[in-house]
């Protein structure tokens, strides 16, 4: 497994939202998780869910985003260790500006492949 392995990891898991299996796949079910809109750290898949409803929610009538994919990938391993750092952008239709999210994900490798096992992304003004 390479680098090019982990920046495979990020972009596919990314490539799979709106496939909440998929996409929880890449993650570790003990993940930690910081994120702009939450305001403790969170721990584990369940709390991503109830951050994930909460977000849902709040944005029942707001516009989705056209497209969500990491930008700027710069990725390290040491092992069966990783370290991803990207621009997080969502792309929304005419008019309505992007969102860019600062992340950093720290990621290990099992017998299901690289999976995220500390999330961090902070909302870019």
């Amino acid at each position: 497994m390479t680098v090019d392995d982990l920046t495979a990891a990020i972009t596919d898991m990314y490539r799979s939202l709106g496939d909440r299996a998929a996409f929880d796949a890449r993650l570790h079910p003990d993940l930690t998780i910081w994120e702009s809109d939450a305001p403790d750290l969170l721990d584990g898949l369940a709390a991503l869910d109830d951050l994930r409803d909460r977000r849902a929610s709040a944005r029942a009538a707001a516009a989705s985003p056209t497209s969500v994919a990491p930008e700027q990938l710069r990725t390290e391993a040491w092992g069966d260790t990783g370290l991803v750092r990207y621009v997080l952008r969502a792309r929304y239709a005419a008019g309505q500006p992007d969102e860019c999210f600062r992340v950093t994900d720290v990621l290990r490798r099992d017998e299901r492949g690289w999976r995220i096992v500390h999330h961090h992304a902070e909302a870019l003004r």
